[in-house]
């Protein structure tokens, strides 16, 4: 029996083959009319920055995962993402495609955001406190915490970076556009790690098992009142070495270093100005109802507390209106009164209710108290500006 011989077949059956050198022709010219669309031209007037390059760097544990700073430069989503926020020219691309990189797809610190995103830590929480401060000097510590996580939260600078238009690789890697987040996810059902700063707890008697007071979350904890972790700070970040393999992290915890990266590098780049106008820009003009905030559980005893320190009469609550008292939905008005003034007033379908609901009202109108538009410490960092005028400082809140 004779032997087939297929290449006499082949020919029939298959189509026939592109030539591999025209392939290759049409992607380098596509590739070249990108690239030549993205660059924007950027002036510096100290001459353009100077960036580490992957061949210059001693090695290190991990080999190379991410985009190297040169193709930012031709990555139209970071160009495009560059003129959305109204960036400065001042700001290269090559530091927007670092805020980018989030140390747990990069361990190498010259590389990854982890040293901009602490910067831009303290400088967001820092402007956000002055304002929360200057506008509201009688707000309890308490609120006041709550409100910085509102304003300046993970969530809420993740909500930020979705309005943006931040898109998020699914994988690190050097072939991943320069113009994603990179990060290294967690796998469903995956808890992130905990870690404490320096790898030490930052409470001298947290082993002890006492009471975590008010006191000791200012003198101890982080901007929120919360316990620092590790996703704004360890060992491997702060001594530069990249030595430990990076842990997993959520989506929401890149994006919040993301935006605090990028406020950072404004500051470095384009200075104090830039990185306050971008915050009162992004931050600031989001709605943030304080007066839910507040949860009082005795608010009829706090209100007399307060009423007998600042020397007021006691307080009394009058009833102002009813209706359908005899029926099954009654609805009582009640105000609560200082001599002639009116505190608050409260509704209800009780007198108790409606009373509580008054004293819980006056005493947010008295938290809540506000000078109006107040100039903030960081206002007079301008020479152009005039000098500092001495804020409000409020005794504190009523402690029972």
């Amino acid at each position: 029996m004779k032997r087939i011989r297929l290449e006499k077949w082949s020919g029939q059956f298959l189509p026939a083959t592109r030539p591999l050198c025209l392939h290759f022709r049409c992607l380098n010219v596509r590739l070249q009319s990108t690239a030549s669309s993205a660059n924007p031209e950027i002036h510096y007037e100290d001459g353009p920055p100077s960036f580490p390059s992957r061949s210059n760097v001693p090695p290190i544990s991990f080999p190379p995962s991410s985009p190297s700073p040169e193709r930012a430069l031709s990555s139209p989503k970071l160009s495009a993402l560059h003129a959305r926020l109204q960036l400065p020219s001042k700001l290269p691309l090559q530091t927007l495609a670092r805020t980018l990189v989030h140390k747990s797809a990069d361990p190498d610190p010259q590389f990854n955001n982890a040293s901009l995103s602490d910067l831009g830590s303290k400088l967001i929480g820092c402007y956000a406190a002055e304002h929360l401060i200057c506008r509201y000097p009688r707000l309890p510590m308490a609120v006041l915490y709550a409100a910085m996580w509102a304003f300046v939260g993970s969530k809420a600078l993740t909500s930020i970076s979705r309005e943006w238009g931040l898109e998020i690789a699914a994988d690190p890697g050097v072939e991943v556009d320069p113009g994603l987040l990179q990060l290294k996810r967690l796998k469903p059902g995956e808890e992130p790690t905990a870690e404490h700063e320096n790898g030490v707890l930052p409470r001298p008697n947290e082993r002890m098992g006492w009471r975590r007071g008010m006191s000791s979350r200012i003198v101890y904890d982080d901007e929120f009142g919360d316990h620092p972790s590790s996703q704004r700070g360890s060992t491997s970040e702060s001594s530069g070495e990249g030595t430990q393999a990076p842990h997993a992290v959520s989506v929401t915890a890149a994006s919040a270093s993301f935006v605090r990266a990028l406020l950072g590098a404004l500051y470095l780049h384009a200075g104090r100005q830039s990185a306050i106008t971008f915050f009162r820009m992004h931050v600031l003009p989001r709605n943030l109802p304080l007066h839910k905030l507040f949860s009082f559980t005795q608010p009829t005893r706090d209100l007399s507390r307060l009423c007998a320190r600042e020397g007021f009469e006691p307080p009394v609550a009058r009833l102002i209106s009813e209706t359908g008292r005899t029926s099954r939905t009654p609805v009582f008005v009640v105000g609560v009164y200082s001599g002639p003034d009116k505190l608050g007033e409260g509704s209800g379908g009780s007198l108790d209710e409606a009373r509580m609901r008054a004293a819980a009202t006056a005493l947010r109108a008295w938290y809540l108290y506000s000078p109006g538009e107040a100039r903030v410490p960081s206002d007079t960092e301008n020479e152009a500006t005039a000098t500092w005028k001495p804020m409000m400082i409020d005794i504190g809140e009523v402690v029972v």
